[in-house]
């Protein structure tokens, strides 16, 4: 993976009080959650929605002892995670990976909340040379201390690219030549039997609900890992892994 796909880090840091998220956001830090007290009003509030708006941030609403929980302090319900590191777009890294020559191999991850599994699957994602990986806006793991622990530190040397219309910046990867590889149990192929060494973006799901249908439907292939034993599922990130290292197989 070229050194200038590489992301850049963030300072992991809690931001509290309305004014003081605003200024986070203007000053274009990336939040990962931003928390609000639900049934909140007034004039600073507003200010902070239409900032929210402009910058296309959502926000979960919470009750207060939420709030309270992550900071004794004077939040004025509101509190902000900031990211470890800066997202990416998808975007930019796919023509510059076809400029220098690569055949690019992305993986998506669809609705990953377990933050150990984000990390231990970006750790094989490095590994493997996976150019980024996307992840959806909503519904995903944040990328916090834990996650990247986990990762071994590869979520620092690896683009991750969230982004919120998600179905719209899958198409975007199949437009831009990249085969969609589903690994999904919902077929009778063996993820062997894909051609890895084409432009390719592998899609996995979480263990709890999979794959989401729209996204099944859109895929030039799908493909299972073969099960032999008694239990039938194996963790996502050691699935991940399997897939991977087929393409990496398949590259050599």
């Amino acid at each position: 993976m070229s050194g200038n796909f590489r992301p850049k880090r963030e300072n992991n840091q809690m931001v509290f009080g309305i004014r003081a998220i605003i200024e986070a956001i203007i000053a274009g830090k990336e939040i990962e959650t931003l928390y609000i007290q639900r049934g909140l009003t007034g004039a600073l509030y507003q200010e902070l929605k239409d900032v929210m708006q402009q910058h296309q941030l959502s926000a979960q609403f919470v009750p207060i002892e939420k709030l309270n929980r992550l900071t004794p302090k004077n939040h004025q319900g509101a509190v902000a995670v900031i990211s470890s590191i800066i997202y990416q777009k998808i975007e930019n890294i796919i023509p510059e990976i076809f400029e220098k020559g690569e055949v690019p191999l992305i993986l998506i991850l669809d609705s990953i909340t377990d933050v150990r599994n984000m990390g231990a699957i970006a750790r094989t994602a490095e590994c493997a040379g996976v150019h980024a990986i996307v992840i959806p806006g909503k519904g995903s793991a944040q990328i916090n201390a834990d996650a990247i622990k986990t990762s071994a530190g590869a979520l620092y040397k690896i683009p991750v690219c969230r982004h919120d219309n998600f179905m719209q910046t899958i198409r975007f990867i199949q437009e831009s030549g990249l085969q969609l590889v589903c690994c999904t149990e919902k077929t009778q192929d063996y993820i062997y039997k894909p051609d890895y060494t084409a432009p390719t973006a592998v899609i996995m799901g979480s263990e709890e609900d999979g794959i989401r249908n729209d996204l099944i439907r859109i895929s030039d292939h799908l493909a299972k890992i073969p099960m032999y034993g008694e239990i039938e599922s194996l963790n996502v990130s050691v699935s991940a892994g399997i897939i991977l290292y087929e393409a990496v197989r398949q590259r050599q």
